[in-house]
């Protein structure tokens, strides 16, 4: 079994809380070795680093067949064919062992091109969240950006093309463009007009699946991944309660996504293992705090893109040694403790009592000195210590509740409809009575279906 720390078992879908088919296309990072038998002959081997877009689906779905408790997994068809994962909503979440791939299978050509465009509104305003759909010789779907633009890469030229936009309560002029993409970009613009503001955008799909990306990863989606999201709820058709349930299921699996565990809730254990709970609070870290630390750290992390985990560290050290100068650390943490003071601080507001080697290897980072007046040493010493699997561990439902707020209605827990923190500790509560299910305590429904939610976005 492929674990996602810390998290495993079997999502149900609705009242059978029914297997989820999760894509997180977004980076996964395994501590083994993966072997697959290619259905064209051979084996290889994927070592240390997979990147999550697909994987084997309940019952074998999606192209593989699961090779329950062995770790290895044999591919039924190409090595790019695609398939999926199963997430579960109770802890410790895990992934069922698969096959990723990222390329929705486009086959990249010799001539490729891209199509591009921007759509804005009457008074030149940008239209984001619209769906774009491209058919004929490809068909592709992706979405507008914040300034209403959207983009096409690995166009097949020579091929004749159709772009259709929509979005709720607007209407589009043109209503479509047909051309031949006969050169290596084509611009396909639109204006849009307000129809009405009847409608919830985040009740189409594929305003919701960006939604998502932009609360909780604080990007715009990657189209494999928007496609993947979108394909999943729509493969519920016209039954509600799947389609409902599958909803659920997509927007939790952001904050349980690789992607988010290595940035939004690093940020939020660096906060704790750093000065513990805010006083007077049972949280670390205000959303004033959060969201630009966690912008900084995932700043040019694209996942699948070259170089994702080599910028991702980078971030991670930049981020650890611009903390450790910031004023209220210095303050926390003079300059004058010797290595083991620092350290032993650090586990200390984490709540977390150390191993013998976490200890000793967060120490080691400051070599002889006497001190631990090295930025850099402090810097990586606190990151050993914000990544500690106890702390992660101990804080995991504690974050999961946090981001909530921070993720669905862009505030902290005592603030705006709350005075206190008796919300935040009412899903805290459940959670932890459920047993970290969040689809039993029901929390992420209650998030997604709230007024506040559904009325924080633009129609």
């Amino acid at each position: 079994m492929f674990i996602l720390s810390p998290m495993g078992t079997t999502m149900k879908r609705i009242h059978k809380l029914g297997q989820l088919i999760l894509f997180c296309a977004l980076l996964l990072t395994l501590n083994v070795s993966v072997s697959f038998a290619q259905s064209s002959g051979g084996t290889f081997t994927i070592a240390s680093q997979v990147v999550a877009g697909g994987g084997c689906g309940p019952d074998g779905a999606g192209g593989c067949t699961p090779s329950i408790g062995s770790g290895n997994l044999t591919v039924e068809g190409t090595a790019g064919e695609p398939g999926a994962a199963d997430l579960s909503r109770q802890p410790p979440y895990s992934l069922r062992g698969g096959f990723w791939y990222t390329n929705l299978g486009l086959t990249p050509t010799a001539a490729n091109g891209n199509i591009s465009g921007r759509i804005v509104d009457s008074n030149g305003n940008p239209v984001e969240g619209a769906a774009v759909r491209v058919s004929g010789t490809q068909n592709r779907l992706t979405v507008t950006d914040a300034q209403g633009n959207y983009r096409f890469d690995s166009v097949e030229t020579n091929g004749f093309y159709t772009v259709v936009p929509s979005r709720a309560n607007f209407n589009f002029s043109p209503s479509q463009r047909s051309f031949s993409a006969l050169g290596q970009h084509t611009d396909a613009a639109f204006n849009a007009t307000v129809s009405s503001a009847g409608s919830n955008p985040l009740d189409t799909t594929e305003y919701f699946v960006r939604q998502q990306y932009v609360d909780f990863l604080g990007r715009e989606p990657d189209e494999a991944g928007l496609n993947f999201w979108v394909n999943n709820i729509e493969s519920c058709g016209a039954d509600q309660n799947c389609r409902a349930g599958q909803r659920i299921d997509t927007s939790a699996a952001f904050f349980l996504s690789i992607e988010f565990q290595q940035t939004g809730y690093l940020v939020y254990k660096t906060y704790q293992a750093a000065y513990g709970d805010m006083p007077g609070a049972p949280v670390p870290v205000k959303l004033g705090e959060f969201k630009p630390d966690t912008t900084e750290i995932a700043n040019g992390v694209i996942v699948n893109a070259p170089g994702n985990q080599t910028t991702l560290d980078n971030n991670k050290v930049a981020f650890m040694a611009e903390f450790v100068q910031r004023a209220r650390f210095t303050a926390a943490y003079s300059t004058t403790l010797n290595p083991t003071q620092f350290v032993d601080q650090l586990f200390v507001n984490a709540g977390v009592t150390p191993s013998v080697s976490d200890r000793t290897a967060a120490i080691a980072e400051f070599g002889s000195d006497s001190t631990s007046a090295d930025v850099a040493a402090r810097g990586r010493a606190l990151r050993i210590v914000a990544e500690n699997s106890t702390l992660a561990q101990q804080h995991f439902n504690q974050a999961f509740v946090l981001m909530q707020y921070f993720g669905y209605l862009r505030r902290d827990p005592n603030s705006g409809a709350d005075t206190d923190f008796s919300g935040y500790d009412f899903w805290l509560n459940k959670l932890n009575t459920f047993k970290g299910n969040f689809g039993e305590a029901e929390m992420v429904k209650s998030f997604v279906v709230s007024g506040e939610y559904r009325g924080r976005l633009p129609r």
